[in-house]
């Protein structure tokens, strides 16, 4: 029997070898998220994105019914899954390894159910209920390093300097607690994937620091790395006067430094975008990936 979690190891490693490094593409059907807020909420435009998607190259699609941007309010569970679970039947159908953006134990278990074989998760665990329903389905667990509830965040990459040390140190060290909660509650070690959180509950010299340190946070640890950099704000440290599609040349500059650090997997909006980068750089003898976990 092949679990939900080595389904989507497969995938993963498949993206690797192929490229370097896993492409997971982003379907947010909500009415509200910071870059594509709005577009998918009808089914047939959200079945369209996961056709384009999956068009494009992408190895894992990230389907959404709760935006994360900072002061968005909290999604019903019901409302989740109303929004989600027609997407998420139809990418299964089409044989797409389908992973569930939600920190609901409610909406994991329904979307596992209907064939989903990941759980992203941004609150770092806020709820342990949810590592209990990814153990008892076989699933992966992208567990995201965050602090707090997005509706409590002030603004875009906006976070005391002083909320930490080494943000790299107390990253990892957050992350690992959180780790160890879901393993005490049966999510096996092989089907966890370490996230950073870039821009959750970090201003942007933060993020940019951690994406700059990210080779530190793949050699510290025995699990894939994943990387969600894709049109975020801190992304404008280098072109401050820039709407959220306006920068993609960040966006694919950040995914090459990640994966020749050794990330495993990167979350973008633009796909094809980034697979033409990523391919032209291993085209051309340059390293997308260094050894790291896979």
């Amino acid at each position: 029997m092949t679990f939900p979690f080595q389904a989507f190891r497969q995938v993963h490693e498949r993206g690797r070898a192929t490229r370097g490094v896993a492409l997971m593409g982003i379907c947010n059907v909500t009415p509200d998220s910071f870059s594509d807020g709005g577009l998918y909420q009808e089914p047939a435009a959200a079945r369209a994105r996961v056709d384009e998607l999956v068009a494009q190259g992408s190895d894992i699609v990230d389907l959404g019914g709760e935006s994360t941007r900072p002061g968005a309010a909290p999604v019903t569970a019901s409302e989740q899954i109303r929004r989600v679970l027609d997407t998420v039947r139809y990418a299964v159908s089409r044989g797409v390894c389908v992973s569930i953006d939600t920190a609901s134990a409610e909406v994991a278990e329904a979307c596992l159910v209907a064939g989903a074989c990941a759980v992203n998760d941004v609150s770092c665990l806020r709820d342990d209920a949810l590592a209990r329903v990814v153990a008892a389905r076989g699933a992966a667990l992208v567990l995201m390093h965050s602090r707090g509830t997005q509706d409590k965040m002030r603004g875009f990459s906006q976070y005391p300097d002083s909320g930490y040390g080494d943000v790299v140190r107390d990253v990892l060290d957050e992350w690992g607690a959180a780790a160890e909660r879901a393993r005490a509650r049966g999510v096996a070690r092989d089907a966890l994937v370490m996230d950073p959180g870039l821009g959750f509950a970090k201003n942007a010299r933060q993020s940019a620091e951690l994406l700059a340190r990210i080779g530190e946070i793949v050699r510290a640890l025995d699990v894939p790395v994943a990387v969600g950099a894709s049109r975020k704000s801190f992304l404008t440290i280098v072109d401050s006067d820039t709407s959220p599609t306006e920068r993609l040349g960040a966006s694919i500059a950040a995914v090459l430094h990640a994966a020749r650090a050794g990330t495993s997997m990167v979350r973008v909006h633009d796909v094809r975008a980034t697979k033409q980068a990523v391919d032209l750089t291993r085209h051309l003898g340059g390293p997308t990936s260094k050894a790291g976990a896979v």
